[in-house]
C-alpha cells in the first residue's frame, strides 16, 4: 500500500501540474458539459481540482493498493474500475471527461460528456480515487503522449512544434527510412486499430515524421509540421468528426488543407493515441515509482 499523498507529490515533481497552472481546455469544457444539467461539480469534485483542473479529481481512502490506467472516464471504464478496485485504489486518466471524437467510417460523436452523476457517486461510495492530468502529460518530454509514439515507432526526437504558453504538444521526429503505406500498417499494429484516417499524397522515402498525440487535427499546426519538414504527420485526429458547427467548420477547413499538404496525414483515434503513453511509459513508471500493480483499461472501440 502506498499513501495517496506520496502518489500526488511524486506525479507532481515529475510532471509540474501545479506550476503550469490552470489546464486551458478543461478549464473551459468542464463548465461547458456540467453546468447545463445543474450539476453541482465545484462540491462533488475535490477544491484544488476545481481551481487547476487537473489533479486528483475524486478522494477516496488514503492507502493505494493499485492503480488503474486509462484515457477517457467512458462507462466501460468506469463500470470496470468500480468493479475490479477495491476502496483507496486510484484511477489516473489524461481526461476527466468522456469525448466523443466520432468514426471516420461511422457515426459523428457528441463532442466532450460529462460523467454520469450515478457514476461519481459509486466511485465515492466505494472510497475509489480519481486523479487527470491533462496538458501536463502532453508537454514533459521523458514521459509524454507523443513520445510514447516516437517510442515505438523507433523515432529519435529532434525538435517540438505544437507550442502552447507552457509546454509543446507535438514532437519532430527522425525515422529509418519508410513509406506511407508502412506507417499505416504499423499504426494498426501499434494503437490496435481497425484502420486509419488517411489523407495527403504518398510516400515511399519517409526520413522525417511529425507526431501529435489527440486532437493534432489544427491547420496551422499541420503546416508548422510541413515548414519543419515532416513528409508524414501521425496524429489521433486527421479530420473531426464531432456533430456540430465547431465539428463541421473544421471538418471543411480541413477537407481544403489537404488538397494541398505535402505530408502523409495519418490519423489513429484520440483515444488509442493517447492511451498509448498509459500502456507504456506510465505503467512502468507506477511500478517502478511504488511497487504497485498496475492494470490497463483499454476502451473495447477506438474510434467512438
Amino acid at each position: 500500500m502506498v499513501h495517496l499523498k506520496k502518489i500526488d507529490k511524486a506525479i507532481d515533481e515529475l510532471f509540474r501540474f501545479r506550476e503550469i497552472g490552470i489546464d486551458p481546455a478543461f478549464s473551459r469544457f468542464i463548465p461547458m458539459v456540467y453546468d447545463p444539467i445543474t450539476y453541482n461539480w465545484r462540491q462533488e469534485f475535490e477544491p484544488e481540482f476545481t481551481e487547476l483542473f487537473n489533479g486528483l479529481m475524486i478522494r477516496g481512502d488514503e492507502e493505494v493498493g493499485r492503480v488503474f490506467l486509462a484515457v477517457f472516464p467512458t462507462d466501460e471504464v468506469l463500470t470496470r474500475f468500480i468493479s475490479e478496485g477495491s476502496p483507496g485504489d486510484l484511477l489516473f486518466m489524461h481526461h476527466p471527461l468522456v469525448m466523443e471524437c466520432g468514426d471516420p467510417r461511422g457515426g459523428w460523436g457528441q463532442g466532450f460528456l460529462p460523467i454520469n452523476p450515478d457514476f461519481i457517486s459509486q466511485l465515492k461510495e466505494k472510497r475509489l480515487s480519481v486523479f487527470t492530468l491533462h496538458v501536463p502529460l502532453d508537454y514533459l518530454r521523458t514521459i509524454s503522449t507523443s513520445d510514447a509514439i516516437a517510442e515505438a515507432f523507433g523515432a529519435t526526437v529532434i525538435g517540438e512544434f505544437f507550442k502552447e504558453e507552457k509546454g509543446a504538444c507535438g514532437v519532430i521526429c527522425e525515422i529509418q527510412t519508410t513509406t506511407t503505406e508502412q506507417l499505416i500498417n504499423k499504426c494498426k499494429d501499434i494503437f490496435h486499430i481497425p484502420y486509419t484516417d488517411v489523407e495527403g499524397p504518398t510516400h515511399t522515402n519517409i526520413t522525417r515524421i511529425a507526431i501529435a498525440a489527440g486532437c493534432g487535427d489544427k491547420v496551422h499546426v499541420m503546416q508548422e509540421a510541413e515548414r519543419l519538414g515532416a513528409q508524414a504527420y501521425l496524429t489521433g485526429e486527421v479530420h473531426c468528426h464531432i456533430d456540430n458547427e465547431y465539428g463541421k467548420r473544421k471538418f471543411e477547413e480541413m477537407k481544403e488543407y489537404c488538397k494541398s499538404t505535402s505530408m502523409s496525414l495519418i490519423g489513429v483515434s484520440h483515444a488509442s493515441s493517447e492511451f498509448l503513453v498509459h500502456a507504456t511509459q506510465l505503467k512502468s513508471w507506477f511500478e517502478v515509482q511504488f511497487q504497485l500493480p498496475v492494470s490497463l483499461i483499454p476502451q473495447e472501440k477506438w474510434w467512438v
